[in-house]
């Protein structure tokens, strides 16, 4: 009898210690799966931010585009259809005696406002401060210190023109002189 005794007291206090160790296991097990639900919380999170760090649109234009063959520009026409999407006029004209063909950037010289053609006046304004410039983009009136800047332009291997927003050329240093600046018609 003694025997069914202590294996009765036993009995209990091995059930408790295989309760405790169930609760134990179950807790640490739901420990476990809090951890892994945070880590993965906190990865989504970091792919999350970093996703909104990364632009959705590409940089910008590309540099160097087509504008159609030089014919297609008669003398003293001012192509609009280039500003919109690339901040260019393209404009056939006349510098220094020498019927030309070049392509001003739109962008004013004076606080960087975009410029619009006048058709009626003949004439590049500044919507922001009055500046204008004629044809050629020189400067006419307003706070502007310098001219319209040109874009280099040349004739492609397929007769069309070409046109480098990459690089510009300034007037008053005497870049407008560079023939990557014009096209000679």
């Amino acid at each position: 009898m003694e025997g069914k005794k202590a294996g009765a007291k036993r009995g209990p206090a091995v059930a408790q210690g295989a309760r405790r160790g169930f609760l134990r296991g179950a807790f640490g097990s739901l420990m476990a799966l809090g951890f892994w639900a945070l880590g993965g919380a906190g990865l989504l999170w970091t792919a999350a931010v970093g996703r909104f760090l990364v632009p959705n649109a590409p940089a910008g234009p590309p540099t160097r585009f087509r504008a159609g063959v030089p014919g297609d520009y008669p003398r003293g026409h001012v192509e609009t259809r280039f500003q919109a999407r690339f901040g260019v006029w393209v404009v056939h004209g006349t510098h220094r005696g020498r019927d030309q063909i070049f392509a001003l950037r739109s962008v004013c010289t004076h606080l960087g406002c975009i410029t619009l053609w006048q058709e009626r006046e003949g004439r590049f304004v500044c919507p922001c401060h009055g500046s204008s410039f004629d044809r050629q983009g020189i400067h006419r009136e307003g706070p502007a210190p310098r001219p319209l800047e040109r874009c280099a332009i040349a004739v492609a291997e397929d007769g069309q023109l070409e046109i480098d927003l990459a690089r510009t050329f300034q007037e008053e240093l005497g870049q407008w002189e560079d023939p990557a600046s014009f096209v000679e018609v």
